[in-house]
Formats: C-alpha cells, structure tokens, sequence
C-alpha cells in the first residue's frame, strides 16, 4: 500500500465516523448514544491527521525532487503490506454501506436477560394502558409481592422475534456500551399470530396466568389486546420507553 493509499484511508475513515455519528443516526446501531460524541471526535481527528500527512507528503515530496534534480534512487520504503487494502472495506462501508442493525436473528440466537433482584416496587401511575418497559414488566411479575401488576393492562414496545411453532416474543436488544456487548430481553406473547420479524410494535394488553404471580414462577408472558405498528424508536438498544424518531 503506497503512501497515498495510506493518507486516503484515514480521510475515509474520519469521514465514515462523521457520516454515521455526526450527519446520521447509524453509529446508534453499534454503540450507546453516550458514545456518539467519542466517535465525532475521532473522526475529526483522523481526518484532520490524513489532510495534514498529505500536505507534509506534498511538501516532502517538493523536497526531493529539488534536491535529488530528478534522480531516481530506486528506494520506496512509503509500503505496506498488501493485507492492509483489506482495511478500505470497513471504512468504505462506513459510507456507504452500513451493516445492518442487530435484530431478530440475534435475539432467536440469545437467551432473555436475568433481570435483577428487588425488593421495593413504587406504586403504579393510574394510566391504562400503563407503559412499561420489558424489563419493568418482567420484574414486575416475577418478584413483586404485592401482585400490583395483576389484571393491570400494560403497553410495551419491541420488535418481533418468531419462534418456533408459530409464537412469537416482543423483544429489545440492550447495550451496555455497544453490539459485541448486547443482551436480550423477551416477553413472549399470547392470543396473536406472529408479525414478520424486526417489526416494531406497540402491545396492549394484561400479563398471561402461567405459575405464581409474584415468584420466579411467573412467565414474562403477556395476552395480547391489540397492537400497532410503530417506526424504530431512537433509543432501539435500550429498554427504555420508546423515543420516536422526529
């Protein structure tokens, strides 16, 4: 790889991370929203770092040539080796090509994350349905003694994740800093046929009776009312409630 291939490298690195931080949402399907700022930066930096080594190259190259009077030494030690071409492909994917978001296929693959323990449950908000995230749900059923959520009807959003037989789970896709860190949480649902999956939705309805409401007996299981289609929040690797996309 000649020098110059390797000043357009970093120029096409920096501009892929600005185009996926800074001009686009699509860093959100990799990383936390926290970390968008970070990849701004580093983008800046590398492409600030390729335009500065391609005008030191010019003004090095200007250089020899006066001093050398066209003479040609017959050296070039500006190479690397020819695997690192293969570094062109991510960073033009960046701009072109984004690889797809996690979904479906990942969350078939993955177990439903262990909520954590607790102890102290706040009491409810009136509203019906009450929103609620999938996690909150979960723990809800499971460990809650008071059984508040018991004939409550609830409205969650995820997508959908098929399973086999015919059934299906609403599912979220939760990162704690990016993709290669991803945990899963489902609710299985009830009383519907499966959506296509990644489809996203909103789901009515009240938690379905299977073990003792309150205990680690409880399914995560809801009996659909209704459901709607909704766009891919913003926030789609949290389990928190759904911000829309303006």
């Amino acid at each position: 790889m000649k020098r110059t291939a390797q000043i357009l490298l970093l120029i096409l690195t920096g501009l892929g991370l600005l185009h996926t931080a800074l001009f686009t949402d699509l860093c959100l399907r990799y990383v936390k929203e926290g970390l968008r700022p970070l990849l701004i930066v580093s983008g800046v930096l590398l492409l600030l770092l390729g335009l500065a080594h391609a005008a030191l190259d010019r003004t090095h190259s200007a250089a020899e040539e006066e001093h050398d009077h066209g003479h040609d030494h017959g050296h070039d030690h500006s190479t690397a080796p020819r695997i690192a071409w293969l570094l062109f492909l991510p960073a033009l994917s960046l701009l072109f090509y984004a690889p797809p978001a996690l979904g479906a296929y990942t969350a078939s693959h993955a177990g439903s994350e262990t909520v954590k323990q607790q102890k102290r449950f706040a009491a409810l908000a009136a509203t019906s349905p009450l929103p609620m995230t999938l996690t909150d749900f979960t723990t809800r059923v499971q460990q809650d003694k008071e059984l508040a959520i018991k004939g409550r009807s609830v409205e969650m959003t995820g997508f959908a994740t098929p399973v086999r037989g015919g059934s299906w789970d609403l599912t979220r896709i939760i990162f704690t800093c990016c993709a290669a860190d991803a945990q899963t949480v489902k609710v299985h649902m009830y009383g519907t046929p499966a959506p296509p999956a990644n489809t996203w939705l909103a789901v009515t309805g009240t938690w379905h009776t299977q073990g003792a409401l309150g205990t680690g007996t409880a399914a995560a299981a809801l009996d659909v009312h209704a459901t709607r289609h909704i766009a891919q929040p913003v926030n789609a690797f949290t389990d928190d409630l759904p911000l829309t996309p303006s």
